[in-house]
């Protein structure tokens, strides 16, 4: 029997051991379809501790093994880059089997994805009511049976053909049962869990990508969407996201949160969802909490009506504000989500938004972000009539606008920081825990290879008495992990006896700048980082480095200095600042990580031990 491998790959955490709360919602139910159809084949979706866990090298080796005949993708903003590179390296493994992509990025509108090699097959759109004439044909004819099909492109000797139009998104969403029912996707109470009550979306945002997946309103009835809330809090589901496009402006919304509270009676579940101001009533916001909504997103998008309409967002900031205090009153935390870089915003426009969050008190709860120009969505097919220039690749930051330039939209996120008072997005942090096979360390004096496979998320300690003066050793150990697994992330972690110079890190830098570019390089590449590959510096216990070395290397990225746990405690009020971050070595009882997650900065400790370092990220970073 054919065997189908559906992959997807996670969304990069900014820490190795932070959750990526990866659930393969999209594999599922292309899974749930076969079966619904009765394809003669067999359907394994990957798990996700093998996606979250191997680097690309493992994984590739994970997927091709046996040489399945077919492999699907589902390709994300965040995860394209690396599918596309694991679907290459598949091929290379097993060049018989066929590889399938679909998922947001794949469509007519996507160049990026589009100009790729290693796939045989694209389908844009849902796929569930195509896939099983999909895969017949294949099954049948080969790949070159596929064209013809609605929303497919069929790669031939000439290249990726062109796309057929895409069947109308407008099946029944009780068509196909959710893939938790017959455990095709398992039910993990420690990752959340994404559930489909709706699909289509009745808003036309023109930077959003629900328009063009569909505008017709399809939903899960209440008596549904009860019976699968209580199937999975039955399996261990105890955090529910909502994947509804405006959750409150489904029809039966409130027979539905009615519904909710009577099965999560016991508040054993906490629920989150995406919501809209407009409508929202005192008794909505009253039977939200008592149902169990404890977070909730609510777009802002900006304060300029002008900028609203010209976006078709439309909606009130005062009726947004006035949602918010009802929210708030009842218990519920909010995401209030700010847009920089929307057509027709000023950086006046940005700090005026950013006002109005201090004004009503939202802006410890504030998502401040750069516009993406998404494929498929009307403000990229409008772009250049609307004067704005965009990235190519993920996560497509808008570049420019006709009020800001490059620079310009920068300072704009800066100077927001600077009145916020914090970060607008995640810091990575560096990967500093001892042992295990996501580590690996190099005594440039004494050199090993440094080739074999790793992890998804990798350290490279690089240890010795002078790293300057091995520096032939210490770049050839970076090359191999860039040639290695291109599409990890990768901590370079300097650890030498003598200070390294700020010329070799300024090196090694540049050393990492060579490698490959994916969408964690450019997410942070606005404020001159990279999110992909990082360098942090450790002074190891009982090394001395001169003061003015220490100070220098403090100036040009994180240092670590390493402390026993009662040390850190002694000087946990002045942990971070202008001076060296912490790695704590050795046990660390409760009292003293209680102390530390109370006083000290949490960016800037970090924990030898595994498991401590784990705990510290869940419970107090992340």
């Amino acid at each position: 029997m054919a065997r189908l491998r559906l992959v997807q790959l996670p969304v990069p955490p900014p820490a190795a051991l932070a959750g990526t709360g990866n659930v393969p919602l999209a594999a599922g139910c292309l899974a749930v379809a076969a079966r619904v159809h009765a394809l003669p084949m067999s359907v394994e979706v990957t798990a996700p501790d093998v996606t979250d866990r191997l680097g690309d090298v493992q994984l590739a080796e994970h997927v091709a093994a046996d040489a399945p005949e077919y492999v699907g993708l589902s390709l994300y903003l965040w995860n394209a880059e690396r599918s596309l590179h694991l679907a290459r390296e598949i091929k290379r493994r097993s060049p018989d089997t066929v590889v399938l992509i679909g998922g947001p990025e794949v469509g007519p509108d996507n160049p990026f994805v589009c100009g790729q090699e290693g796939f045989d097959v694209a389908v844009t759109g849902e796929a569930e009511p195509v896939f099983a004439e999909v895969m017949r044909r294949l099954l049948d004819g080969g790949v070159a049976a596929a064209e013809g099909v609605p929303g497919v492109a069929v790669r031939g000797a000439s290249g990726l053909g062109a796309f057929t139009a895409a069947h109308p998104a407008d099946f029944p969403l009780a068509s196909y049962p959710s893939p938790y029912l017959d455990g095709t996707v398992p039910v993990d109470g420690d990752r959340s869990t994404y559930i489909e009550s709706v699909r289509g979306c009745r808003s036309s945002c023109t930077y959003c990508f629900y328009p063009r997946s569909s505008g017709v309103l399809r939903t899960l009835d209440v008596d549904a969407t009860a019976r699968l809330i209580a199937d999975v809090r039955d399996r261990g589901a105890r955090d529910i996201s909502f994947l509804d496009p405006t959750f409150n402006h489904r029809p039966g919304f409130e027979a539905l949160v009615a519904a909710l509270a009577r099965e999560n009676v016991d508040r054993q579940m906490s629920f989150f969802a995406e919501i809209r101001s407009e409508g929202l009533t005192a008794a909505h916001a009253k039977s939200l909490a008592q149902a169990g909504f404890d977070r909730l997103e609510i777009g802002l998008q900006s304060v300029n009506r002008e900028t609203l309409k010209r976006v078709k967002r439309f909606g009130d900031p005062d009726k947004l504000a006035a949602a918010a205090k009802m929210l708030r009153g009842e218990g519920i935390t909010l995401l209030v989500d700010l847009i920089v870089g929307l057509p027709g915003d000023t950086p006046d426009d940005v700090f005026a938004g950013v006002d109005f969050l201090q004004e009503h008190g939202l802006a410890d709860e504030a998502q401040v972000f750069r516009l993406s120009i998404l494929p498929g969505t009307a403000m990229r097919a409008d772009a250049v009539a609307q004067g704005v220039t965009f990235d190519p690749a993920p996560p497509y930051h808008v570049r420019t606008t006709a009020t800001m330039d490059r620079d310009t939209l920068a300072a704009t996120l800066f100077e927001a920081e600077r009145r916020l008072g914090r970060r607008l997005d995640e810091s990575p942090r560096p990967h500093l825990v001892e042992g295990g096979d996501d580590v690996l360390v190099l005594d440039v004096d004494r050199p090993t290879p440094m080739d074999r496979p790793g992890a998804r998320h990798q350290a490279l300690w690089l240890t010795g008495r002078d790293l300057a003066a091995r520096s032939d050793v210490a770049m050839a150990a970076i090359d191999a992990r860039l040639a290695v697994d291109p599409y990890a992330t990768l901590d370079v972690v300097l650890a030498p006896t003598n200070a390294p110079p700020v010329s070799f890190v300024a090196a090694v830098r540049a050393r990492l700048a060579s490698g490959v570019r994916a969408y964690s390089s450019r997410a942070l590449s606005w404020r001159g980082e990279d999110g992909m590959r990082r360098i942090t510096a450790v002074r190891r216990a009982g090394v001395v480095w001169p003061d003015a070395a220490t100070a220098a290397l403090t100036e040009i990225g994180p240092l670590f200095v390493e402390v026993s746990a009662a040390e850190a405690v002694d000087r946990r009020h002045d942990i971070g600042g202008d001076g060296p971050c912490v790695r704590v070595i050795g046990d660390v009882d409760a009292r003293q990580f209680a102390m530390l997650a109370a006083d000290a900065d949490p960016e800037c400790v970090a924990f030898a031990d595994r498991a401590t370092e784990a705990r510290w990220q869940s419970e107090v970073v992340y």
